[in-house]
């Protein structure tokens, strides 16, 4: 019985791909890397409606916008431009997670560090600042996580599904990405 809502709700979803591919992928995008935002507002810093930090709604929102006016689409047309260009060549699977981690990775996250930083209204020196302290951690460990479920990805996964199963990968690692590219600078820290 407890089965059935997630059949539905699957089945809701491959429709809704089927109708209407690149706004399903934005929203799916943006709704899991707001919640993973709101995971970590609320169980890794500790805020709460009730507690001494407030939660802080338009955060969340800046990652649900960003999920779907930028991630979705983006991640739609990078998958399927690897396909296209790797899917037949030998030992392609292999060169779409070089190019994906070598490439795009980098390009992504840096693009996401500034444009958090600049939504909040933060100052070059802050941005800057922010990408010195922190983009490399993050690379390092995107490293750990996203190369062997890329390579999973890009050999088991049809196309059309592969930006979902980044989404459900991510709800734990844009829990991580909010809290890195959001947590406060010390003040003494930024250098101006």
């Amino acid at each position: 019985m407890c089965v059935f809502p997630f059949v539905r709700a699957w089945r809701a979803y491959l429709s809704a791909l089927e109708k209407h591919q690149l706004s399903t992928m934005a929203c799916s995008t943006g709704a899991l890397m707001c919640a993973g935002d709101i995971i970590s507002q609320v169980a890794i810093e500790k805020k709460g409606f009730n507690r001494g930090q407030k939660y802080d709604v338009t955060r969340s929102l800046r990652f649900l916008g960003f999920g779907i006016v930028l991630a979705g689409p983006v991640f739609r047309t990078w998958y399927w431009m690897l396909d296209k260009t790797f899917r037949m060549a030998r030992f392609g699977n292999l060169k779409m997670v070089f190019f994906d981690q070598v490439v795009f990775a980098p390009s992504f996250f840096l693009y996401l560090f500034i444009s958090m930083a600049a939504m909040k209204g933060e100052s070059m020196y802050e941005i800057k600042d922010k990408i010195n302290k922190d983009y490399f951690d993050v690379m390092y460990a995107n490293y750990q996580v996203w190369p062997l479920v890329q390579a999973c990805n890009f050999t088991f996964v049809p196309v059309q599904h592969r930006v979902l199963v980044v989404n459900l990968v991510s709800l734990g690692w844009n829990t991580y990405l909010a809290w890195k590219t959001e947590h406060k600078l010390n003040h003494k820290e930024v250098s101006h």
